[in-house]
């Protein structure tokens, strides 16, 4: 079997910076996901392995524009330490949830108009005020991933309704290490 639009692909990855230093090594969580499909998994990845069969390894480097963006200033927040209710470190990510708007109660919150599901991470803590930042951690950077492609399958039909494998580590899941953000 190949790589191929509709079949559901298990890759091995180990993955580097532009300058070649190690972010995550070959062995850990494997890439799942629904080849084919828009939201899972970067289009310029899903390009290296089409056509591929199972054992075929595969280099590819990803710039921003083709993974996590550029990094953007506009994402960077100071805030206030004492409007946050609890013990805040450097590293920890915040998820911002709506606060509800008396004059647009049924308006949908999405994250453009709110920053509504956003995950900021606190970047600094001093006199008073915390840093926050809502870029991905890899925004900015050139991504090298070497992929080796473990398993091919057929997705079924569920899977083909939903437009995700099931065993995608690409599902949306609630995180257990975010913590809301009002």
């Amino acid at each position: 079997m190949i790589v191929e639009h509709g079949t559901v692909v298990t890759l091995d990855f180990e993955l580097r910076d532009a300058q070649g230093e190690l972010i995550q090594e070959h062995g850990g969580e494997p890439i799942i996901y629904l080849h084919g499909s828009e939201n899972e998994v970067f289009p310029k990845l899903q390009e290296a392995v089409d056509g591929k069969v199972v054992g075929d390894e595969v280099f590819v480097q990803l710039e921003p524009e083709d993974a996590f963006g550029d990094f953007d200033p506009e994402l960077m927040r100071v805030e206030d330490l004492d409007s946050f209710g609890e013990e805040l470190e450097i590293g920890m990510q915040l998820e911002e949830v709506p606060v509800e708007d008396e004059n647009e109660p049924d308006e949908q919150a999405t994250e453009e108009n709110t920053g509504f599901g956003r995950v900021w991470t606190v970047t600094d803590i001093a006199e008073g005020k915390v840093v926050l930042d809502g870029n991905h951690p890899f925004a900015g950077m050139a991504l090298r991933y070497h992929l080796k492609v473990l398993d091919i399958r057929s997705a079924n039909e569920e899977e083909k309704a939903q437009g995700a494998a099931a065993q995608s580590l690409f599902s949306v899941a609630p995180n257990p290490g975010v913590h809301k953000l009002n």
